[in-house]
């Protein structure tokens, strides 16, 4: 196991630029399975979950070729329309392939998703919406296996939730339907909008992604296109609370502030300054943060992927914060690490009180998830003397190069 070393007090300051969205490629490579041909994309991170996600396309029979930011993936007439367990248990976006199969072929056996251990993260809308259009299914042996023997006819479908991993399946699987799908309370996520793009210079009709209504227009094929990831808006947003948390002054470009528009709320209600351009925004940390009352939501509420650093950044602060976690139920594991380092950090349901203490300090800690270790790495920042953050290799599924750039930016930080 890699482990990351960290020797605080030294501020995150300077400029850095943001890569493609991992929450993004991942679902551009499923949509390259919709049609035969190649494809290009451009600002891909250099991430263990692409990796792992041109091994599932290449069992399905794709050819992925990666040449530093850009990768090339051609995809032939006919595919293995299955996702084994072995793939699909090591990340959770896998389960859109789903969507991808049927609507190409009418066939897919997808086992049952894995990724990240966040508690019950159920399908359920992916299979009832997909159902809707008449797809049927059967779980057997942890094994998915769906058909459309009729193919997949549009349809009006109201979410109970703006998931974003069933909003992104029924677009993947409406836009090769019959006729027009309407995705009511839709999520509304850049990436996904991104994803919409993508599928419009393929040649679908999708109109109203990143709003609460999307609405499909089925067409009979698609073709290959190429395409720029937008910027990974949760990179972007912790390298802003690590030069936050020490007092430092950084500049991120390549990312449109308006994607993190609660979150730079909320630091600038902690005291930070925020100055916003077109494509970047400047972030300067205060002396010591304020307290703060957060609530996670889909978009455009605060993301629930930045809840641990903001935690990690408000356990310095001047009196006591709440942070309610809307999204996902058992996403804490980071807390008892986080006060092996002298916060003062506790679970209530759904709810972590977090009182502001005057230093942390460093010590050995275990970076169980990807936004965990990052949210650590900013604690270790922030403390005295040197934090081992162990397990670090989750971090290599949502950062590219995270140690190089935070030593680029002023860290004592080595892998």
């Amino acid at each position: 196991m890699d482990s990351i070393r960290v020797v605080g007090g030294n501020p995150i300051s300077g400029e850095v630029t943001v890569h493609g969205a991992k929450n993004a490629v991942l679902k551009h490579m499923v949509a390259m399975l919709l049609a035969p041909g190649r494809y290009r994309l451009d600002n891909v991170p250099g991430i263990l979950d692409v990796d792992i996600m041109g091994e599932v396309l290449e069992h399905i029979g794709a050819a992925c070729t990666r040449n530093g930011s850009v990768i090339t993936v051609d995809v032939p007439d006919k595919l293995n329309p299955e996702a084994p367990l072995d793939l699909v248990r090591r990340m959770r976006a896998s389960i859109l392939v789903l969507g991808a199969l049927l609507a190409r072929g009418g066939a897919a056996r997808v086992a049952q998703p894995g990724g990240d251990d966040f508690g019950s993260r159920p399908i359920g809308m992916h299979i009832q919406g997909l159902e809707q259009m008449g797809a049927e299914f059967e779980l057997r042996h942890g094994v998915l296996n769906a058909t459309a023997p009729n193919g997949l006819t549009g349809t009006e479908i109201f979410l109970e939730f703006p998931s974003v991993g069933a909003t992104e399946n029924l677009l993947l699987a409406a836009v090769l339907a019959k006729g027009s799908t309407v995705i009511g309370n839709a999520a509304r996520e850049p990436e996904l909008a991104d994803l919409a793009n993508l599928l419009n210079a393929m040649g679908a009709d999708v109109r109203g992604a990143g709003t609460s209504t999307i609405e499909v227009y089925g067409v009979p094929e698609l073709h290959p296109a190429d395409h720029t990831v937008v910027a990974d808006r949760l990179v972007a947003g912790t390298y802003a609370l690590a030069a936050a948390a020490t007092g430092g002054t950084l500049q991120v470009n390549g990312c449109d502030p308006d994607f993190l528009r609660m979150e730079l709320r909320k630091m600038e209600a902690a005291g930070c300054t925020v100055v916003r351009g077109a494509d970047t925004f400047t972030v300067s940390g205060p002396e010591r943060p304020n307290a703060q009352d957060i609530a996670t939501l889909p978009y455009p509420g605060f993301h629930t992927d930045m809840h641990p650093q903001m935690v990690a950044f408000l356990a310095k602060a001047t009196g006591t914060s709440l942070v309610t976690e809307n999204v996902y139920a058992a996403r804490f594991r980071y807390i008892g690490e986080l006060n092996r380092m002298g916060a003062d950090v506790h679970a209530d349901g759904q709810h972590v009180v977090i009182r502001g203490v005057d230093n942390l300090s460093g010590c050995e800690v275990d970076g169980c998830d990807i936004r965990a270790a990052a949210a650590l790495t900013i604690a270790g920042l922030s403390a005295d003397g040197e934090t081992i953050i162990r397990d670090a290799e989750h971090i290599d599924r949502g950062y590219d190069g995270f140690v190089e750039v935070l030593a680029s930016l002023g860290a004592d930080i080595d892998r």
